[in-house]
C-alpha cells in the first residue's frame, strides 16, 4: 500500500501531531506506526476487515496492507452468511508472502495487489475486483492536487469507513501527512461537534449527507466558516444542497466527481464560493489529472463532441480487474480504453453523465436516460428528490414516469411540468408523476426503478398518481 513508506516520514518528522481521530479516541503518527508494526507478526497474507469504524480498525488496515499483504474491507452492515460467503472467497487461494511476516512496515512492490474491492452486481453477491498499489500512489497524486490536500488540512469523512469513498480519503490524508477524523458512526450531531471543535477544514462526503449537515447545521447555528474544501461523491449535487452548503460554509470551494470502483477517478469539477450550479444539468467537469477521456462506440471508435456513448479511460488509476463475478461487461477494454459501461457525451472538454445503458429508456423510438430526467426533476422547486423509469405503453413501448419526494407542503403534476421546461427537453419529459412517500430501496439499501415500477404496477399505496 503506497501510503506505509510516507507514514514512516510522518512518524518520524511529526511523532506526537495527530494523524487519525475516530469519535473521541485519537492516534499520533508514531502511535499508528508502532500499533501497525505490533500487528504484523499476526497479519497473514489475505486480511478480511468487515467492523465498525474505530482506531483498531485503521491499525488493522494498516498492517493489512504491509509488504506485500492484500486487504479486503466489506460491509459489516451486510447479512452474516454474506460476509461469510465473501470472506472464503477471498481468503483462498492466494499468492505466497514474498517478504516475512515479521518485516518491517513499508510498502511492497508497486506492481503487487493491496486491495480487494467489492461492487454491487445483478447477483446476491458482490463483484470483487483488484487495486495495484501504484494504482493508488497514482491517484493519490492526482486527487491532491486536484482537490488542493495539504498537510494543514483537517478532513472529517463522517460515514464508515467500509466505503470507498472514506477508505480512501482515509489512505489519501495518511500519504499526504494530513489528519483524518471520522466518527464511530454517521450522526449529525456529533459531525457538527468535530467541525465545532476539531478545526475541520475539508469535508469528505455523499450529497445525502452533505444536505443533512448544512441544512441542520443552520438551523443550530453550527459554525462551518473554518471549512475550506468540500469533496462530494457518489451523485450529482442538487440546487437546494449547493444552496444550502454555500451558506452554511460561504467559504468552502465545492468539487463533485465523477468516477468508478474500477476505473478510480475520470472527471471533476470545482464550484469556487458563490459560484453558480449547472441545476439539472448532466455536466460533470474535466478530466481529472492523468485521464484520458474519450467517449467511444461498442467497436471501439471515437465520436464526436456530442455524441453518446461509452465513457472511456486511460489512466495509472484502472483497476486489475476481477477476481469473480465478471461478466465480460462490467469493465470493458476498448483498444486500450477503460469503460464499465456509463453512457454519456462529450462538449468542449466538459463531460456528460447519461447513465448506465441497461437503465435507457426507449419511447416511441427516442432514448431517453432517466438519470438525466432525474437531475432535471429534482432541480424543481419543492422537490426533493427523484425517480424515473420506463413503464410499459402499448403505443410507445415505454413511457418516461418519475416519482417525487416533495421537499416541502404539496406538489402537483402542473407545477412539474412548468418548472422542467428550460431544463429538461420536451420530449423527454415524464408522461405521468407519482407522488412517492419514500424512496423506493432494494434490501440492499440501493434506490430503485425496479421497485419503483412494482409499486405503481401494484397499487402499492407509498406511490401515489399525480393529477
Amino acid at each position: 500500500m503506497p501510503f506505509l513508506d510516507k507514514l514512516q516520514l510522518w512518524a518520524e518528522e511529526r511523532p506526537h501531531d495527530t494523524a487519525v481521530v475516530v469519535g473521541s479516541s485519537r492516534l499520533t503518527w508514531a502511535g499508528l506506526r508502532d500499533a501497525a508494526a505490533g500487528l504484523l507478526g499476526d497479519a497473514t497474507a489475505t486480511t478480511v476487515l468487515a467492523e465498525p469504524n474505530s482506531v483498531g480498525f485503521v491499525e488493522r488496515y494498516t498492517a493489512a496492507v504491509a509488504g506485500e499483504r492484500r486487504c479486503a474491507v466489506l460491509d459489516p452492515e451486510w447479512p452474516v452468511p454474506m460476509i461469510e460467503d465473501v470472506s472464503s472467497r477471498v481468503a483462498g487461494p492466494v499468492p505466497e508472502l514474498t517478504t516475512p511476516v515479521d518485516a518491517v512496515l513499508l510498502d511492497g512492490d508497486p506492481s503487487s495487489t493491496f486491495l480487494i474491492g467489492l461492487t454491487s452486481g445483478t447477483t446476491s453477491v458482490p463483484k470483487a475486483f483488484t487495486r495495484s498499489r501504484r494504482s493508488w500512489q497514482v491517484s493519490f497524486e492526482a486527487s491532491i492536487e486536484f482537490f488542493g490536500l495539504s498537510q494543514d488540512d483537517r478532513t472529517l469523512a463522517p460515514g464508515p469507513l467500509s466505503a470507498s469513498l472514506n477508505l480512501y480519503a482515509l489512505s489519501e490524508c495518511l500519504y499526504a501527512g494530513a489528519a483524518f477524523h471520522t466518527l464511530d458512526s454517521f450522526d449529525v450531531g456529533d459531525a457538527h461537534a468535530a467541525i465545532s471543535h476539531d478545526g475541520i477544514t475539508r469535508l469528505v462526503l455523499a450529497p445525502t449527507a452533505l444536505r443533512l449537515l448544512s441544512e441542520r447545521g443552520l438551523a443550530g447555528d453550527v459554525d462551518a466558516s473554518g471549512i475550506r474544501s468540500i469533496i462530494c461523491a457518489g451523485s450529482k449535487l442538487d440546487a437546494r444542497t449547493l444552496e444550502a452548503a454555500r451558506r452554511w460554509a460561504p467559504s468552502a470551494a465545492i468539487f463533485e466527481y465523477y468516477g468508478a470502483s474500477e476505473l478510480s477517478f475520470v472527471s471533476g469539477t470545482r464550484l469556487a464560493a458563490g459560484e453558480p450550479l449547472d441545476a439539472g444539468g448532466t455536466g460533470i467537469g474535466l478530466p481529472f489529472p492523468g485521464v484520458e477521456l474519450s467517449i467511444l462506440d461498442d467497436a471501439g471508435k471515437h465520436l464526436p463532441d456530442g455524441e453518446h456513448g461509452n465513457i472511456s479511460v486511460r489512466s495509472g488509476m484502472v483497476s486489475n480487474g476481477y477476481l469473480w463475478g465478471d461478466d465480460g461487461q462490467a469493465l470493458r477494454c476498448l483498444d486500450g480504453w477503460y469503460t464499465v459501461g456509463d453512457q454519456g457525451f462529450l462538449d468542449n472538454g466538459t463531460l456528460h453523465i447519461l447513465g448506465r445503458r441497461s437503465d435507457m429508456i426507449v419511447t416511441s423510438g427516442k432514448n431517453v436516460y432517466p438519470h438525466e430526467v432525474e437531475l432535471a426533476v429534482a432541480s424543481v422547486p419543492g422537490v426533493d428528490v427523484a425517480v424515473a423509469a420506463g413503464a410499459p405503453d402499448d403505443i410507445r413501448g415505454q413511457k418516461v414516469i418519475a416519482g417525487v419526494v416533495p421537499a416541502y407542503g404539496a406538489v402537483t403534476a402542473t407545477q412539474l411540468r412548468t418548472g422542467l421546461d428550460g431544463l429538461l427537453a420536451r420530449d423527454k419529459w415524464p408522461l405521468q408523476y407519482f407522488l412517492l412517500a419514500e424512496l423506493p430501496m432494494t434490501d440492499r439499501g440501493k434506490v430503485s426503478r425496479k421497485v419503483l415500477l412494482d409499486w405503481i404496477k401494484n397499487h402499492d399505496p407509498r406511490a401515489q398518481p399525480l393529477g
